[in-house]
């Protein structure tokens, strides 16, 4: 399905809310260092609960790394607040990176300007600066779903294995 990208994630609980939403849409959950936390911390795994196993999860060193591998192009779409481009007006696929930045930093604003074409946003009134990482991930992902839904299985976890 879709690939959901963490650029140095800080908070441990956002994380394993986020992995848990990549098990229940069948992404795959790219992190990468450094991270704000130990990826075995209790509170990652409490919050991905028991589907923390189940998730496709590949860590990477650095945003370089990543990036050699998966260079910035028609599939990536860079989350962010310093754009005027709705994340609904962006055209999804199947297989598509979505990329979110830190808690505290968001993306490399070198990043986001080279990419200006590939930014989206979310919405929000006067009074917010931003929304938390987790429920963003899962607003603009909810959008690539309904844009990619036919032909979406439903995934059936077995909880006991």
């Amino acid at each position: 399905m879709f690939n959901i990208v963490l650029v140095e994630p800080m908070i441990p609980q956002n994380t394993g809310t986020i992995g848990r939403l990549c098990v229940n849409l069948g992404a795959s959950l790219h992190l990468i260092k450094p991270l704000g936390f130990d990826i075995s911390d209790k509170a990652v795994k409490r919050a991905g609960l028991d589907y923390w196993s189940k998730l496709d999860l590949t860590i990477w060193e650095s945003f370089e790394e990543f990036l050699k591998a998966h260079p910035i192009g028609d599939n990536s779409h860079l989350a962010t607040t310093k754009t005027d481009n709705l994340y609904f007006n962006s055209s999804f696929s199947k297989d598509d990176y979505i990329i979110f930045g830190s808690e505290s930093k968001g993306i490399d604003e070198v990043v986001l300007k080279a990419n200006s074409d590939r930014c989206m946003t979310i919405p929000m009134g006067s009074e917010g600066r931003s929304l938390n990482l987790s429920i963003s991930v899962g607003v603009v992902t909810y959008e690539a779903l309904r844009q990619n839904y036919d032909g979406f299985e439903k995934i059936t976890i077995d909880m006991k294995s």
